[in-house]
């Protein structure tokens, strides 16, 4: 499996700066900020890049806590992962939006919205794995197989869940 990826969730208090993004993957729905890692870059390098790309936050490296990967199995096909980060910002002031950008819209929502049981607004492995990525200080692996569409069984490191599919 490859981890070519990065994902960064950029909290404030009870938010979370999130995008809405333009295009796939979760084209329409709110998800953190990141993207594909160049050749030659770091996680750290990436997700630093990519969120000053995203949001123009120019964030030093101290600030990233790195939270592990997140990995998926797509129709027993495709295989991919991303490697997590939180960054904490203090400032209510801050970066105020909604900002609409090149890849979409960013803006902030609380941390309950985008775990609401019924969100389906928000990309559908995030309420998985967010409450672990801010509550947890040590790193850990999360997995998901998806078949058609639907996620049908998430791992976090060895415990699993099974999520049945309708």
């Amino acid at each position: 499996m490859h981890i070519g990826y990065t994902i960064c969730f950029i909290k404030r208090g009870e938010e979370l700066l999130l995008l809405n993004r333009n295009s796939p993957p979760v084209q329409g729905m709110w998800n953190g900020v990141g993207g594909k890692m160049e050749k030659g870059e770091t996680p750290l390098s990436s997700v630093q890049r990519e969120v000053a790309e995203e949001t123009n936050l120019f964030l030093d490296e101290n600030l990233f806590q790195y939270k592990g990967t997140i990995s998926w199995a797509i129709d027993g096909e495709r295989a991919g992962g991303m490697e997590a980060f939180i960054v904490n910002i203090d400032d209510d002031g801050l970066y105020p939006t909604p900002v609409q950008i090149d890849e979409g819209i960013l803006a902030w929502k609380d941390v309950s919205w985008i775990l609401e049981k019924n969100n389906h607004g928000v990309s559908p492995m995030i309420p998985y794995y967010l409450h672990t990525l801010l509550n947890k200080k040590q790193e850990v692996h999360h997995h998901f197989t998806v078949h058609h569409g639907k996620i049908i069984e998430y791992i976090k490191g060895e415990e699993r869940m099974h999520v049945v599919v309708p």
